[in-house]
């Protein structure tokens, strides 16, 4: 994208610890200027609360029109990622130095560099694809590749510390991240089978990430979604994030979203999306056991992260929702995703078919099947392992799982658990403590590991790591019809087991800009535009 950027940026300072500030993103004279507060013929304007040390989360609003069409919807979504890149970026710029350490500390020296190749080579592909194609697909896609280009610019201009477009990108492909590593420092081949049993469930708990629950009461009275994140406490910087981008093209079927984020993510990674389309998307994470199939990973390919947002704006049902993530699959981040279409569902009443869709993604393969029976049946349950019998097949599951059942779909310790305590799920308290659940020390699933729960505290384990669920998101059919939730930030705390909280101690790294102690409570989410 090509823009006269003469920038004039008469921007002060950004304050940040809890200022709200109001701001906008104008086009005048060929220039994509900022402005405090919020006016009236602004491409983007919105807010930033960083309320991260009161609450755990900052929260994003922004809005981005084309006033009629008057603007592109590419400059949009340019000025959109430039008002979020401003506001922001103090976070981005800790956030990216606290996950470099997961990234690329103990990997080959050259691994960063061979990380920006690969995304070059992406990005250039990516954009002859936009060039070459005039279709609605192709055409979001390009809008997306300007909200990043705009996020990288509103940072530049806001900043004194220096990130690239690569640093851009990996923090968006963070997910992508998971799986390309792996195919830059590729495993021998029988690698996983040959580890002992501790090793194995340990690189299954430190790999595998997050759990998720959708559940409806037995009449059907309500319908409750909700996901915990597994990841390193590195990532613990958060932002909670609401987007209305009314970019007016053809067949753009939403134009709304509330998700759970972080600071440069223009994705949710966890993930736990409320979209204007009526539908609910939460997603796990599945491991790839057999290497083989990073054959299959190449740049010439569409990263998740940029097939989801897609899906997530054109789609009007699951069924729609898993052929476009299918499209150009680059096979990383390889996961469960749950499609919940909130018009098939009716209280009282029941659950038309397609309420439920899920899809999952392998490298050169992705299943998508309706799965509303089993939702008629009580729950849905997500833990990292795959449902579909292909998938769970190709990626090498069952050489895991023969002498291991924690690595099988219905014998792994959150399927026991889920299983066991669905059924107390009745309210919006209930499904919130079911998600933050860990009693490993009485739980006999549990076995007395820490990561063997639904909200994993790898601090805790006989051989500690920085490393476990560190969040929950809960909603449910009526608030999620109104863009809204109950978000918690930091480790669990177990809730009758009473694990202490999380603290970072003197000398940790990677936890800058992170309050030292996690003792934060369920707080409501809501937009503040829309």
């Amino acid at each position: 994208m090509k823009f006269l950027l003469l920038l004039f940026f008469s921007l002060l300072v950004l304050q940040v610890f809890c200022d709200v500030q109001e701001g906008s993103i104008v086009f005048n004279d060929g220039k994509f200027l900022y402005k405090e507060g919020i006016l009236d013929d602004a491409l983007a304007y919105g807010s930033f609360n960083d309320s991260i040390d009161q609450t755990g989360w900052s929260v994003l609003d922004i809005t981005a029109v084309t006033h009629s069409k008057k603007y592109k919807p590419e400059e949009i979504m340019f000025a959109a990622g430039m008002l979020e890149g401003a506001f922001t970026s103090k976070r981005i710029h800790q956030h990216y130095d606290n996950l470099k350490g997961f990234l690329f500390d103990n990997r080959p020296a050259d691994t960063y560099n061979r990380t920006c190749d690969f995304f070059t080579k992406q990005e250039k592909w990516v954009k002859e694809k936009v060039a070459a194609k005039d279709d609605v697909f192709w055409n979001f896609i390009g809008y997306i590749q300007s909200q990043i280009e705009g996020l990288l610019w509103g940072y530049k201009v806001t900043s004194t510390d220096d990130l690239n477009m690569c640093d851009m990108q990996i923090l968006s492909a963070v997910g992508d991240m998971i799986d390309l590593l792996h195919v830059l420092n590729r495993p021998p081949d029988r690698y996983f089978e040959n580890l002992s049993k501790e090793r194995l469930r340990r690189f299954a708990q430190q790999n595998g990430h997050c759990s998720a629950l959708i559940k409806v009461t037995a009449g059907y009275e309500n319908l409750f979604m909700g996901h915990s994140s597994w990841f390193v406490y590195s990532a613990m910087l958060r932002i909670y994030k609401n987007y209305d981008f009314q970019v007016y093209g053809k067949d753009i079927k939403n134009t709304k979203m509330s998700f759970s984020s972080y600071p440069g993510f223009l994705n949710s990674l966890d993930d736990f999306y409320i979209l204007g389309n009526g539908m609910v998307m939460l997603q796990t994470t599945n491991n790839i056991y057999n290497t083989s199939l990073y054959d299959l990973v190449f740049p010439e390919s569409l990263l998740a992260w940029q097939r989801v947002r897609a899906a997530n704006f054109l789609a009007t049902n699951g069924k729609e929702w898993g052929e476009i993530l299918k499209m150009y699959n680059s096979g990383t981040y390889n996961n469960q995703y749950m499609i919940i279409d909130l018009s098939k569902f009716t209280v009282n009443v029941g659950f038309d078919d397609g309420a439920l869709y899920v899809v999952e993604q392998i490298p050169g393969l992705v299943e998508s099947y309706d799965q509303t029976n089993i939702l008629r049946e009580g729950y849905w349950a997500s833990y990292n392992v795959p449902f579909y019998e292909t998938i769970y097949n190709k990626s090498g599951y069952p050489a895991v799982a023969k002498d291991n059942p924690d690595n099988s779909h219905d014998l792994a310790p959150r399927a026991k658990i889920f299983r066991r305590d669905q059924n107390e799920v009745v309210d919006m308290e209930s499904m919130k403590k079911i998600l933050r659940f860990n009693n490993y020390k009485l739980d006999n699933y549990s076995e007395g590991d820490a990561c063997n729960s639904i909200c994993c505290r790898g601090d805790l384990q006989t051989y500690p790591i920085n490393s476990g669920c560190y969040d929950t998101k809960v909603t449910d059919y009526f608030f999620a019809k109104n863009f809204t939730s109950y978000a918690i930030s930091g480790p669990t705390r177990g809730g009758e087991s009473q694990i202490p909280a999380y603290r970072w101690t003197s000398g940790m790294p990677h936890h800058e800009g992170m309050p030292d102690l996690y003792r934060f409570p369920f707080v409501m989410m809501k937009p503040k535009y829309f």
